[in-house]
């Protein structure tokens, strides 16, 4: 996989970890504003849900409690992805066939992630959050297509790591 990709998997995975910081913020009154902006940015029907224009709607102590636990929990995911996409990295380099598998495993990974959270998205009234997942897995499958870890996998194995 060129520098160029990989560098983008690496601020795929920062971009998880911050957005993981931003529903973790949500978690405390003072810190809470970017989770609120989130969450307008997402619904459906803002004005079915009382929202008004300045984002002005409680976050109790359970959703207080969930955005922490769901920021911690992204955050962790975004450490975990990104050392699984470095060892599948390395792995191309010895073992191609490895690398495959790694690579297929995570892929199976976030589409799990990505058919759940956006059903549950739809249903919840928050489908506008379903789009946004689209264009974040696609910005996953982007290097991956265009490095042919997916969708002519020869390259893979093929391909000298380029720097």
């Amino acid at each position: 996989m060129s520098r160029f990709w990989r560098n983008w998997l690496n601020v795929w995975c920062v971009g998880v970890a911050l957005f993981g910081a931003v529903l973790a913020a949500g978690a405390f009154e003072a810190t809470s504003g970017p989770a609120r902006f989130v969450f307008a940015l997402m619904m459906d029907k803002p004005d079915e849900l009382g929202v008004d224009a300045r984002m002005g709607f409680a976050l109790d102590p359970h959703l207080r409690f969930s955005l922490g636990v769901l920021g911690a929990v992204a955050i962790g995911w975004a450490s975990s992805l990104w050392v699984i996409i470095q060892a599948a990295l390395t792995l191309e380099r010895h073992d191609a066939a490895a690398a495959q598998r790694v690579w297929m495993l995570t892929i199976a990974g976030i589409l799990v992630w990505f058919v759940i959270d956006s059903a549950l998205s739809i249903a919840t009234g928050f489908g506008r959050n379903a789009i946004s997942n689209a264009i974040f897995t696609a910005a996953f499958f982007a290097p991956l297509v265009a490095s042919g870890v997916i969708g002519g996998g020869s390259r893979v194995a093929a391909s000298p790591r380029r720097g």
